[in-house]
């Protein structure tokens, strides 16, 4: 187990940082300030109320400032967000906001009136597709150009028609600024996919761990103190006999059994830290604990298994080993280890009982963690009862394990 790892410590809990607030607007994009935009925007109306002219509320000076407010509504709703303003809206919005800037150029007779076309030139190649973004800013072009050519205003005097002619030239510059901020959101939604599928993968691995020692203290407190209490008990029936022999002998191997859970936490202890245990050595004193001695055969050449493969044949052999003492008590066990070029093979066979087994029911985990472990290793295993040959009437257990 890698402790310095940080993971959530359970499925719902919260990512660290600070949790997005209810009703929070879009994620702000690196490298864009809503600020410059507002300032630029207030730049053109207020140089256009000091520079155009006539403004009045007669004649010439009125149609000026009719147009010069259109102008400002339709360069303030460049603020408007882009999910709030269907494209088709923003088309028929942009194409009026550029023929009252046409106008506007025409009508006055100087000042800053052309920069109104300029900066919707430029919204334009950011708000509309690229396609219909070049057409309108094409129709700007040619509409303020027109404007200044025929001399359709007074305007006419104090600009040249090129200057017209290139209102359109931004929508180059917002297409750019469009691109970057797709791409931008792009990246961030990238990042924040691979962010989720980290935390899912922590998540995920945490909930392993947890099954992982769900399956460790199962084999040890489980089965333990399920042997030492029916030794217990035993002992308790046998008082009633006065057989004081036979309440020692279930004394002593109550105590006997303590010493080997004490064993087997230290064991839970070495696979939660991933300790290598010796494979041979371990099974040997397993088996002898559980009263079967000389029981391990084994096949093949000897040979040094992973931390995991030892860790999960060691709870196999256990699991079988407590099993085969409390529903075959008193028959013979077997256990085969193979070491084979492709895999290791670990059988445990018990004949039937030769004695009534004691009344009790099981968690019912252990052959799933069984399943579990060698699922994970990527091996198989198989239980069941034996059908034929001398251990007919007994139970098997058979888990292989490929080599890495």
């Amino acid at each position: 187990m890698r402790y310095g790892l940080a993971v959530p410590t359970s499925e719902t809990d919260p990512p660290p940082g600070p949790a997005p607030s209810k009703g929070a607007g879009p994620r702000p994009v690196p490298g864009y300030d809503p600020r410059a935009q507002w300032v630029a925007t207030l730049t053109v109306i207020v140089a256009g109320i000091v520079t155009i002219r006539p403004m009045g509320l007669s004649g010439r000076g009125l149609a000026v400032a009719a147009l010069f407010v259109v102008n400002c509504l339709a360069l303030l709703a460049r603020r408007l967000p882009e999910a709030k303003v269907p494209p088709r809206i923003a088309l028929v919005w942009l194409t009026l906001g550029i023929i009252a800037a046409a106008a506007l150029i025409g009508v006055s007779r100087g000042g800053t009136s052309y920069l109104f076309a300029f900066f919707l030139a430029g919204h334009i190649g950011y708000r509309l597709e690229t396609r219909p973004a070049i057409i309108l800013a094409v129709f700007c072009s040619l509409l303020c150009g027109a404007v200044l050519y025929f001399r359709l205003g007074p305007g006419h005097h104090e600009l040249l028609w090129g200057v017209g002619l290139a209102a359109g030239a931004p929508v180059l510059v917002g297409i750019a600024n469009r691109s970057r901020h797709r791409a931008i959101l792009a990246a961030i939604s990238v990042a924040e996919s691979a962010e989720r599928a980290a935390r899912a993968e922590a998540r995920t691995a945490v909930l392993t761990e947890r099954s992982r020692i769900a399956r460790d203290v199962h084999d040890v407190l489980a089965h333990s103190l399920a042997g030492i209490n029916m030794q217990l008990e035993l002992a308790d029936a046998l008082l009633d006999t006065g057989d004081l022999d036979k309440v020692r002998e279930a004394n002593d191997k109550a105590h006997s059994m303590v010493k080997e859970s004490l064993k087997q936490a230290q064991w839970t202890v070495h696979a939660l830290r991933e300790d290598a245990l010796p494979l041979l050595e371990s099974l040997t004193a397993m088996i002898e604990s559980s009263g079967h001695r000389d029981a391990l055969r084994i096949t093949g050449t000897v040979r040094e298994v992973p931390a995991r493969v030892t860790q999960a044949l060691l709870r196999i052999a256990q699991e079988a080993l407590t099993n085969a003492a409390r529903h075959a008590p008193g028959g013979d066990v077997g256990v085969e280890l193979t070491f084979a070029a492709a895999s290791t093979t670990l059988t445990i066979r018990n004949r039937p009982a030769t004695r009534a087994a004691a009344a009790g029911v099981g968690s019912g985990m252990g052959l799933i963690g069984m399943r579990e472990r060698v699922a994970l290793l990527g091996g198989t295993i198989t239980a069941g009862p034996v059908v034929e040959g001398p251990d007919q009437g007994g139970w098997q257990v058979e888990a292989v394990i490929p080599n890495e």
